[in-house]
C-alpha cells in the first residue's frame, strides 16, 4: 500500500492515541469477550491518565500509522523498566501492533513491526519479545512468520476475565 506515513506520536496526540487505542482493541476482541469486560478494559487502558502516563514515559515510545491523515494503526515499545515482564537493558518489549480492520492484508502490520525492529536494533537490544493471546491465531502466525518462538505464558487480564498470553521472543543478531 502506498503513502503510508509512521510517526512518532507525541504529547499533543493523547485524544488520537486513546481513539485508535479503543477502536482497534474493541474491533480485534469484541467477538471473543463479554461487552462489560471490554468495557471495563477500555476505561482502564485507555484512560486519559494512563495514556499521558505513556505518552511521557521515556521508556516507552508510540508509532502512528497514516494514510490520507488519518491514523491507521500503531505500535507501542516498552524499554528497560518499563517493560511490563522482562524488565532486561538487552530487551524490546513490542507491548501493541493494532490496525483497523479495513487495512488489513496491506502489510501495514510488517510496517509498523519492521520500525519496532529498527528501534531494538538502535539501542542494540539482544531480542524483542511481546505476549498474545492464545486465542489470536492471526496474530500468532503473524509473530511466527517474523520469527518469534513462544518461551513462556502470562496471565492478561481483561476485565475480570483472566485470559493466556504467549510470550514469544525473537533474537537479534547484532
Amino acid at each position: 500500500m502506498q503513502n503510508i506515513q509512521l510517526r512518532k506520536a507525541e504529547s499533543q496526540d493523547l485524544i488520537s492515541l486513546q481513539k485508535i487505542g479503543k477502536l482497534t482493541f474493541a474491533e480485534t476482541f469484541s467477538s471473543d469477550n463479554s461487552e462489560e469486560n471490554l468495557r471495563l478494559y477500555l476505561e482502564t487502558a485507555f484512560s486519559t491518565e494512563k495514556v499521558q502516563g505513556e505518552l511521557s514515559d521515556e521508556n516507552a515510545e508510540f508509532y502512528f500509522a497514516e494514510f490520507e491523515n488519518e491514523i491507521i494503526g500503531y505500535l507501542k515499545v516498552n524499554y528497560g523498566d518499563s517493560q511490563t515482564e522482562i524488565k532486561s537493558e538487552k530487551a524490546l518489549e513490542i507491548e501493541r501492533i493494532y490496525v483497523l480492520r479495513e487495512f488489513h492484508g496491506k502489510q501495514i502490520g510488517q510496517m509498523l513491526y519492521e520500525k519496532a525492529i529498527e528501534l531494538a536494533k538502535d539501542i542494540h537490544a539482544e531480542f524483542v519479545w511481546l505476549g498474545v493471546w492464545e486465542q489470536n491465531p492471526r496474530a500468532i502466525r503473524f509473530y511466527e512468520k517474523n520469527g518469534f518462538r513462544a518461551f513462556d505464558k502470562h496471565i492478561f487480564r481483561l476485565g475480570n476475565d483472566e485470559q493466556i498470553d504467549i510470550m514469544m521472543k525473537l533474537m537479534l543478531k547484532n
